[in-house]
């Protein structure tokens, strides 16, 4: 939502949207030092806030330093000095995205880094998982948490398709379906993984961001749910429940319930 518009906020509350949790993303650009990612993570936790407030929707956060970010190694070397004081702050639920994008050694050191220390604070994980290689990056991904040992319960394996969401089901993780116009799933192509592989340990997300993107992607699939079939119980549990249950697991989440 910070690259989005008040207006965005009043239509995500006219359909119905109670809450919004917005994970840390690269800008569009490069940074130039770990302060401007200081600046950034503190205008999600606190302004993002109290935005989202104005029009009755809980605004979340996850910090994070992005897998795009990784890359250079002074910048994330210096901004993993500091994540710890934010990623205990209120509002702040997760540590994510990370992840791999280039599927770098330098990306898989920060991603190593930051999945240890996210397991010793007990909280909730979100992982990107890669546009190009998708498969060979979800793989990598899960033989990483599987070295580390990472706690899978507390992941959300992130912009699954149809190429990994088999791989990432034969986890205790939560698996992520972005819906986002052009470059990853439309609603159409969500609903049909749903009707293959079910609904348990299943999220919808949508990326809203500076391109093409659609705040309501997450209304839109449970009228796409709706009228393929799907009954009320299955898209609550879709696109409430199993969110909140997952969420629930960080000592800074209020659940709707």
């Amino acid at each position: 939502m910070y690259s989005r518009t008040t207006d965005d906020y009043q239509k995500m509350a006219l359909s119905g949207i109670k809450a919004v949790i917005e994970p840390s993303f690269w800008l569009g650009q490069e940074r130039t030092s770990y302060e401007t990612l200081k600046d950034y993570w503190e205008y999600i936790i606190t302004f993002e806030h109290n935005r989202a407030a104005e029009f009755g929707i809980d605004h979340y956060c996850a910090i994070s330093i992005n897998p795009k970010e990784a890359n250079n190694k002074k910048f994330a070397n210096d901004s993993l000095e500091i994540i710890e004081d934010f990623l205990v702050r209120d509002n702040v639920i997760a540590l994510g995205e990370i992840g791999f994008d280039s599927m770098t050694k330098q990306e898989e050191d920060i991603f190593r880094k930051q999945l240890i220390l996210a397991d010793n604070l007990k909280i909730p994980i979100i992982i990107h998982t890669p546009h190009v290689n998708k498969l060979e990056g979800t793989k990598k991904t899960f033989e990483i948490i599987d070295e580390l040992q990472i706690e899978q319960s507390r992941i959300i394996l992130d912009h699954n398709n149809e190429e990994t969401i088999e791989l990432s089901l034969s986890y205790d993780v939560y698996s992520g379906i972005t819906v986002y116009p052009n470059t990853k799933l439309s609603p159409f192509r969500a609903v049909n993984i749903l009707k293959e592989f079910g609904t348990d340990k299943i999220l919808i997300n949508s990326s809203a961001d500076w391109g093409v993107s659609d705040p309501l992607s997450v209304p839109k699939t449970a009228l796409e749910m709706n009228s393929n079939g799907f009954s009320e119980k299955e898209i609550e549990k879709v696109l409430f429940l199993n969110p909140n249950t997952f969420f629930k697991q960080s000592k800074n989440y209020r659940s709707l319930e």
